[in-house]
C-alpha cells in the first residue's frame, strides 16, 4: 500500500509540475502610459527621457508634436545588444512609409548597415534634414492603473530611426539626443504604443511652465486623478476639430482672434487651411506664437490700444513689442486676455493677459508673439509658451482635440502631477 501511496504521489505532483509550466501568461496590457516631461531652463522647449535599449539607459529627447517618429543619434556611444535594422522593402519599411534602401561605406554599427530602411530624419528647429537607418531596439514606459503607477512596459521591437550628430544643431536642448515625435503617424510615438498595447489611439500632453518640476504626455487613457485638482477637468474642456497635415502635423481652425472680448480687424481668410498652408498649428518646438506678417501687424497694433497707461521700450528679438513691466497698466481690466475663436464664439482657446507678456530682460517685458513673416505655412503657430500649462486632450480615432487653461478654470497647474514613483533618482537628475 506504501508503494502505490508513493507512486500516486509522485505522479499527481509531476501533473501539478507539468501544467503550471504550461501555463502561458498573458503580455502585459496597461490601458495608459505616462512619460514625464521637463522644460529646458536654456531653450525653453520640452524634453522627456525615455528608456531605451540593452542594457537599459535613460536617453534626453526634444518632445515633437508634430514628429513623424523617434530618432537618436547612432553615431557616438550608441550600445545596445538588441539593436536590429530590418532589410529593405520588409513588412517594418513599409509601415514606416519607407521604401528606399540605405547604404554605408564604413563599418558596421548601429545606424550603418547596407540593405536597410533609409529614412529622412528631421531636426525641426533648424528644419536640415539627413538620410538616416531605421531600426528596432527595446523601449519601456511607465504604466499606469487608475491613477496610480504600475509595472515597467516594454516594446521589444520598437521602431524608430538612427540619424548622425550633426543633425544636433540650433537652439536644441543641451542634453538632447534625439526628437520624439507625436505626430499622427504609423511609428509616432502615439499610434505606434497605442497599437503594440491595444489601447485607444489618443494622447494627453500637459507641459510645465516651471523647469523645477515635470509636466507629462500620457498615452492612452487620460488619467484626470493623477493630480490633485484635475478631477473635473475633463468637464471643462473645450474641443474643436483635428486636422492632420501632408506631414503628419496637427491643425485646427481658429475662425478669429479677440483682445479683451474685441474682436481684432484683420483678413481671416488667410486663416483658411489649404493643403497644410494657412489654417492653426500647434507646435511644442516653436518657442513662442507666430502670427503671419499681417496678422501680426494689426494684432500688434490693436493689442496696444487695449494695454494703456504702459510705456513701450525698445524691442527685444524675437518679439516685436515690449513694455516697461516696472509700470502696471492703469486701465480697468489689467492685462488683457487673448482668445483664438473656434469653430462657434462658446469655443475659444483664452490666453491668459499674464500669459500673454513674457520677460525679456530686467525691467522689460515683452508681447510673447513673434512676426512670422509673408508666406508662411500656417498663419498661425501656437507655440510652447502658450501650451504651458495647458491640458490638451489629442482624440485620433475621432479626428478632435481638446483643451482647457489650468490657469483659468482651476488653481492647478501642469507641475501638479505626481511623478514620484514614476521618476527613479536618475531621471530626476536628468532635469534641469
Amino acid at each position: 500500500m506504501a508503494s502505490i501511496s508513493n507512486f500516486l504521489l509522485i505522479f499527481f505532483a509531476t501533473l501539478f509540475i507539468t501544467s503550471e509550466s504550461r501555463v502561458v501568461r498573458a503580455p502585459f496590457r496597461p490601458n495608459s502610459l505616462v512619460l514625464p516631461v521637463h522644460k529646458d531652463t536654456a531653450t525653453g522647449l520640452h524634453v522627456a527621457n525615455i528608456r531605451k535599449s540593452t542594457p537599459q539607459v535613460l536617453v534626453p529627447f526634444l518632445v515633437d508634436l508634430n514628429g513623424n517618429f523617434l530618432w537618436v543619434v547612432c553615431d557616438q556611444n550608441y550600445s545596445s545588444s538588441s539593436y536590429n535594422a530590418p532589410f529593405c522593402h520588409s513588412t517594418q519599411c513599409s509601415r514606416a512609409g519607407d521604401h528606399y534602401c540605405h547604404k554605408c561605406h564604413s563599418a558596421a554599427r548601429p545606424g550603418c548597415h547596407n540593405n536597410t530602411c533609409a529614412v529622412l530624419t528631421i531636426n525641426p528647429l533648424t528644419h536640415r534634414y539627413t538620410v538616416g537607418e531605421l531600426a528596432q531596439d527595446v523601449v519601456s514606459f511607465q504604466s499606469m492603473q487608475g491613477s496610480k503607477m504600475a509595472q515597467i512596459a516594454t516594446i521589444p521591437n520598437f521602431l524608430f530611426a538612427c540619424a548622425p550628430s550633426s543633425l544636433l544643431q540650433g537652439p536644441f536642448p543641451k542634453s538632447g539626443q534625439g526628437v520624439a515625435g507625436l505626430g499622427h503617424a504609423p511609428v509616432a510615438l502615439p499610434l505606434q504604443l497605442a497599437s503594440h498595447f491595444g489601447f485607444p489611439q489618443q494622447f494627453s500632453l500637459c507641459l510645465s511652465s516651471s523647469t523645477n518640476t515635470s509636466g507629462g504626455i500620457f498615452f492612452g487613457n487620460a488619467p484626470y486623478k493623477l493630480a490633485t485638482g484635475f478631477n473635473n477637468i475633463s468637464k471643462s474642456m473645450a474641443y474643436t476639430p483635428l486636422s492632420i497635415g501632408p506631414q503628419a502635423e496637427y491643425f485646427i481652425l481658429v475662425k478669429s482672434i479677440k483682445i479683451n472680448n474685441k474682436t481684432v480687424p484683420f483678413n481671416t481668410s488667410l486663416l483658411s487651411g489649404t493643403r497644410g498652408f494657412g489654417g492653426t498649428l500647434i507646435s511644442t518646438t516653436t518657442p513662442y506664437t507666430v502670427l503671419e506678417h499681417s496678422i501680426f501687424k494689426t494684432f500688434v497694433s490693436f493689442f496696444i490700444e487695449q494695454f494703456v497707461g504702459v510705456p513701450q521700450e525698445e524691442s527685444v528679438p524675437p518679439f516685436g513689442l515690449c513694455f516697461n513691466s516696472n509700470l502696471p497698466p492703469t486701465h480697468v481690466g489689467g492685462y488683457p486676455n487673448i482668445d483664438f475663436v473656434m469653430q462657434n464664439r462658446n469655443v475659444s482657446w483664452t490666453i491668459l493677459g499674464v500669459d500673454s507678456l513674457v520677460n525679456a530682460r530686467p525691467n522689460v517685458s515683452c508681447l510673447a508673439f513673434v512676426d512670422g513673416g509673408l508666406n508662411t505655412r500656417a498663419s498661425i503657430v501656437i507655440g510652447a509658451y502658450h501650451l504651458e500649462d495647458h491640458l490638451l486632450h489629442f482624440d485620433l480615432s475621432n479626428s478632435k482635440v481638446g483643451f482647457s487653461s489650468l490657469r483659468k478654470s482651476h488653481p492647478v497647474n501642469c507641475a501638479n502631477f505626481n511623478f514620484t514613483s514614476a521618476l527613479t533618482p536618475e531621471e530626476d537628475r536628468m532635469r534641469d
